[in-house]
């Protein structure tokens, strides 16, 4: 496909860490908020969650924009089965962080590429799996007054010193645990055509 008749490529999301992320591909893109509900539904899964809330986001931006591929996607944490989400304060935070001292943390991350002409999805769920150093609550104050990580799933960025935070990292693509699965998503894109200059 030619590069100048590709549609236009929204992140529907005001994430700034998705945002570094997907400016990685080098393609000219734009942000807009998706502005949805974001609360679980009954008995839902953390897998069913992410994958919903992506696709949501993708199509709610949809409408204003009618010839658009539209990146949706959203993240939790879960430590057996439980999920956690963004702390918003630094009690929650050190909460979490406690709850994942010396365990294995899995990251859903939902992803959803929407095209608004044809209406066509394609959506995924990408794991990945952090497994933490035992803490001390010392240590977790400590990193949490340096990071303020308190709007991250976990309690932490991966991309700075959280990373010493952990014991070992499992997952296929390291993009996935800061929010957008970048190799998924060049797969989705050149399904539709898109050219990625390399």
């Amino acid at each position: 496909m030619s590069n100048n008749h590709q549609p236009n490529l929204i992140l529907a999301s005001t994430s700034p860490f998705r945002k570094t992320l997907l400016a990685k591909l080098n393609l000219p893109f734009t942000t807009v908020s998706p502005a949805i509900d974001e609360e679980a539904l009954a008995g839902e899964s953390a897998q069913q969650l992410v994958s919903r809330l992506a696709e949501e986001k993708a199509k709610a931006v949809a409408a204003a924009h009618p010839n658009a591929l539209i990146i949706g996607s959203d993240q939790v944490a879960t430590i057996d089965s439980q999920i956690l989400g963004k702390p918003g304060n630094k009690s929650k935070a050190i909460e979490q962080l406690l709850l994942a001292s010396g365990k294995r943390v899995t990251f859903y991350t939902g992803l959803c590429l929407y095209n608004s002409h044809t209406q066509q999805s394609q959506c995924c769920c990408e794991p990945f799996h952090v497994h933490f150093r035992s803490l001390e609550r010392a240590q977790i104050e400590r990193y949490l007054d340096i990071e303020q990580p308190y709007n991250c799933a976990g309690s932490f960025k991966s991309e700075g010193l959280g990373i010493a935070l952990f014991r070992k990292l499992e997952g296929d693509d390291p993009n996935t645990l800061i929010g957008l699965p970048l190799i998924r998503l060049v797969d989705m894109l050149a399904d539709e055509g898109f050219f990625i200059p390399i």
